[in-house]
């Protein structure tokens, strides 16, 4: 009986020796209970949250039409100066892949959107394709009919 007792009491001594005590110190970033509280309040508001006139909303996926790519830079910047001049409303990005720069615009969430623009622009930019990347949300319209 004797050994009994004297095995429980090392297997005791031995598990609570192991046992780890101290503190835990969380450190992180303070913008992340910013954006903690913009979900609850989207949650709350039912998705119905103002943002900031003419900041660009990163949005999911959607489709930008490659109006030009080549290897020569100063061609690339050439080409999106000639199709700001014909259309300035529509965003313009420039994208190098080694050896290539590619000249990709707009934001559009649907295909079809992309198709409009593809087909207006294919009399002076013959090489155009449609590319799925994630795209800038466009700016709302945030004026009300009674600010019209």
């Amino acid at each position: 009986m004797k050994i009994i007792y004297t095995i429980f009491f090392f297997l005791a001594v031995y598990t609570s020796s192991f046992a780890q005590k101290g503190e835990v110190t969380v450190i992180k970033d303070p913008m992340i209970d910013s954006l903690i509280a913009k979900r609850i309040e989207v949650y709350r508001t039912g998705g119905d949250v103002t943002t900031k006139p003419n900041k660009p909303v990163v949005s999911d996926y959607g489709y930008r039409v490659q109006v030009f790519y080549g290897s020569d830079r100063r061609e690339i910047f050439n080409q999106q100066s000639r199709f700001k001049g014909s259309y300035p409303k529509i965003n313009t990005y420039i994208i190098y892949k080694e050896p290539n720069y590619y000249l990709r615009v707009g934001d559009f969430r649907t295909r079809l959107e992309a198709q409009r623009l593809m087909s207006e622009l294919r009399p002076t930019f013959p090489t155009l394709f449609i590319f799925r990347e994630k795209i800038n949300a466009p700016t709302l319209d945030t004026t009300t009919d009674d600010q019209r």
